[in-house]
């Protein structure tokens, strides 16, 4: 089999009983429910994130703090996928051709889950969904806010969405199954629908709009320093370019991704094992360097500059932490390095290629999701600190690390 629905339309069992648009719904329910735990987690350690993302602070003591609003809306979400899905089970009872004929019922909960974030419903948070909505409208484009504007939490926005980026494009396949006619959504996943390189330019939006953040708060230090001619406190922009060069290093990845699933030795004048080791070097060289920027950039550890044996703090982390269990912070850098490798891989055209390897793709797109829950727990801590302890440098080149950049407060 070679995973293409028109060779071999035949259902594997576990689409039978989860359909893609289940996944995806599934999946973005999780991510609901993962922020509103981020939240309530970091409240406990007196981390105060909607400060730090400049959301409003509540007004008044009748208002449900901001982990408790995340949660009303995830259960809201929760309730009615879960009777679709067992309704959707009783209906189908695992038989193929009824799978495909009740496709409705889990694109009509897609269809909730729309109205809930556009509708003003006043028991859900109305506005904390204007917020979302009013962030994700800008980003969309790789705008991003001024940093006593919300620069934080757009940043968080657009690196979820990276994270999110393979679900995305199960979505658009998904939709185009159920509009094209020439199946279901709930048939076997067809991911050539609507080209063989529209799935994978959806999926490297994400990519694409954190490249443009990095270009715009480049050209804003070069902007601040241009009146002085001189370079400024926030340096000259290094760091900028650097974390656009580690967004750019994904699309060599999806794109040699693309060119294998429709490998045409006539087109690409390569083998197809040449092809496949070009893939291999820029999935290394991807999922390498952004483990780097989680660990050296994002979280602030000593990991990998000369100062991690300094005696000052645990070997490669950092003085002030909030989380104080050095074991958790080494833990969390071995996940890392394990969900980054593998999520890079799920990229490549073989694990979508063969038929029973869908609860795989599945399995891999939630670990990536836990895996940028657990990164904005660490990411939100390191700028907590960074703005409680004396901020860091906004321009540290790569290899570069100022060790006394907490005490300067």
């Amino acid at each position: 089999m070679d995973g293409d629905p028109a060779v071999d339309p035949i259902l594997d069992t576990f689409s039978l009983w989860l359909p893609l648009p289940y996944r995806v719904a599934i999946i973005s329910v999780f991510g609901i429910w993962a922020w509103g735990a981020n939240l309530h987690y970091l409240s406990l350690v007196k981390i105060d994130v909607p400060s730090l993302i400049r959301y409003p602070a509540r007004t008044h003591s009748h208002q449900p703090r901001h982990h408790v609003s995340t949660y009303r809306l995830a259960t809201l979400l929760s309730i009615p996928l879960a009777i679709s899905l067992l309704l959707f089970w009783v209906l189908t009872r695992g038989h193929a051709n009824l799978v495909e004929q009740y496709s409705l019922l889990p694109n009509l909960y897609l269809i909730v889950v729309i109205l809930v974030f556009a509708l003003p419903l006043p028991s859900v948070s109305p506005s904390g969904r204007s917020r979302f909505l009013l962030t994700l409208r800008r980003i969309s484009i790789g705008g991003i806010a001024e940093a006593d504007n919300g620069k934080f939490g757009d940043i968080l926005m657009a690196d979820a969405l990276t994270s999110y980026a393979k679900v995305m494009g199960d979505l658009f396949v998904a939709l185009c199954m159920f509009v094209s006619g020439k199946g279901s959504s709930t048939s076997r996943p067809d991911r050539t629908c609507g080209g063989a390189f529209l799935v994978p330019f959806i999926i490297s939006i994400p990519s694409l709009i954190r490249l443009r953040q990095c270009l715009i708060e480049y050209l804003r230090v070069r902007r601040a320093n241009k009146p002085s001619g001189s370079i400024g406190a926030a340096g000259w922009g290094g760091q900028h370019l650097a974390n656009a060069l580690k967004y750019s290093t994904a699309f060599p990845v999806i794109i040699l991704s693309a060119m294998q699933r429709g490998y045409d030795p006539a087109t690409f004048h390569m083998s197809e094992k040449g092809l496949f080791r070009l893939w291999l070097l820029a999935v290394f060289i991807n999922s390498f360097y952004s483990f780097y920027w989680d660990v050296a950039k994002d979280w602030d550890l000593t990991l990998f500059s000369k100062e991690r044996d300094n005696p000052e703090h645990p070997f490669g982390l950092r003085r002030h932490r909030y989380f104080y269990a050095k074991e958790l912070y080494y833990s969390v850098i071995i996940m890392d390095l394990m969900l980054r490798c593998t999520w890079s891989f799920k990229l490549s055209p073989h694990l979508d290629h063969f038929n029973d390897l869908e609860g795989g793709i599945f399995l891999m797109e939630a670990l990536e999701v836990f895996r940028r829950w657990v990164w904005i727990f660490f990411r939100v801590e390191t700028e907590w600190v960074r703005n409680n302890r004396g901020p860091a440098p906004d321009d540290i080149l790569l290899g570069d690390y100022d060790t006394n950049k907490y005490d300067s407060d």
